[in-house]
């Protein structure tokens, strides 16, 4: 069999890829690559020499044709073995593909412990930031969110401001995905305390209105009998007794507004908001909020698996570094297992 390619199939395939963009050469030749010309020739004298090394390096860049030009050389194993590759690559077979997901599972669970090890990602607050309603329903619902605007030891004042705002944005997502699944208003973040302290002045306020109307209408009555009396239009018996019954169907007005309307003792302002949340806040043991954030975190680093996170996951699943965390892997399982045997 042929060793080489023939100088026809290495002017054909060198030709096209010299016109590539981008194509990759090493620093020392970058200088020499500035022109087709140039370039091809670097293309033909590396495939003539090191074919193996060619393939390695442009092998990604070539057509199926351009591969089956390499038939000849399949008994070098080196060529042999890059050839397979970038042939499963362009027309996997199912086992080529079952072999591709295997390894891009274990790639992204090897970049999941990265991750994990790391602390940051898959920290409470991370994970808060990137799902603050599934965080919410978990965990958030538990806790007492007057904490999260306190100032932090060493913070800066400005570093503060921003925190808070930050936070103002989670809060009204949380809400937003609240309202769009139809929660109940009392379990909306934030009710027990600024909604409910918000619905106690409209109350009062609307209590202060209606007052204000019945002393108007008082008012206009008292006016109405001292125009009729001034007048001589009605005598007085006649105005007392109007007035009379105006006076107590105000009356009677006021209270049925007040059955309607009662007012809540138990929220008013004597009693500080903190305490009335206290009151209505489910509380959780600390090994229960732990966990409930257990599983919390479980959840988040299964839609990391599943390609559900904002990733270049690309950038993972191509990462063949992250291979060798697999390798250690299996040989310490192969260690453990040989030791259970003995």
């Amino acid at each position: 069999m042929a060793k080489s390619l023939s100088n026809q199939s290495m002017e054909k395939i060198s030709d096209r890829l010299s016109g590539l963009d981008n194509l990759y050469f090493p620093r020392a030749q970058q200088s020499s690559a500035s022109t087709a010309f140039q370039r091809k020739s670097l293309l033909i004298d590396l495939l003539s020499r090191d074919t193996p090394l060619f393939l390695e390096r442009y092998g990604s860049q070539l057509t199926s044709d351009e591969l089956n030009e390499f038939g000849t050389m399949e008994n070098d194993y080196e060529i042999n073995w890059h050839l397979n590759r970038l042939r499963s690559v362009i027309s996997p077979t199912q086992d080529d593909l079952k072999s591709k997901s295997i390894k891009i599972k274990n790639r992204r669970r090897a970049y999941l412990d990265k991750l994990v090890s790391d602390g940051q990602y898959f920290s409470e607050d991370a994970m808060r930031e990137r799902e603050p309603y599934l965080h919410h329903e978990y965990i958030g619902r538990f806790q007492d969110p007057s904490g999260r605007s306190m100032a932090r030891p060493g913070e800066r004042w400005s570093e503060t401001l921003m925190r808070r705002s930050e936070e103002a944005m989670l809060v009204k997502k949380i809400r937003d995905e609240q309202q769009r699944r139809g929660v109940a208003q009392s379990d909306w973040i934030g009710f027990d305390n600024q909604e409910l302290e918000k619905m106690e002045e409209e109350e009062e306020e609307e209590e202060e209105e209606e007052t204000e109307e019945e002393e108007e209408e008082e008012e206009e009555e008292e006016e109405e009998q001292e125009q009729e009396q001034d007048k001589g239009e009605r005598d007085i018996s006649s105005n007392r007794q109007e007035a009379f019954c105006s006076y107590y169907l105000s009356e009677n007005d006021f209270f049925s507004y007040m059955k309607v309307h009662p007012i809540n003792l138990d929220a008013s302002n004597d009693v500080p908001s903190e305490m009335r949340r206290a009151a209505v806040m489910e509380t959780l043991s600390t090994e229960e909020m732990q966990e409930r954030l257990d599983q919390f975190s479980y959840i988040m680093q299964e839609k990391f698996l599943f390609g559900e996170d904002s990733l270049d996951y690309s950038k993972i699943d191509e990462d063949e570094t992250l291979d060798d965390h697999w390798m250690k892997e299996a040989n310490y399982d192969a260690e453990e297992k040989y030791f259970d045997d003995d």
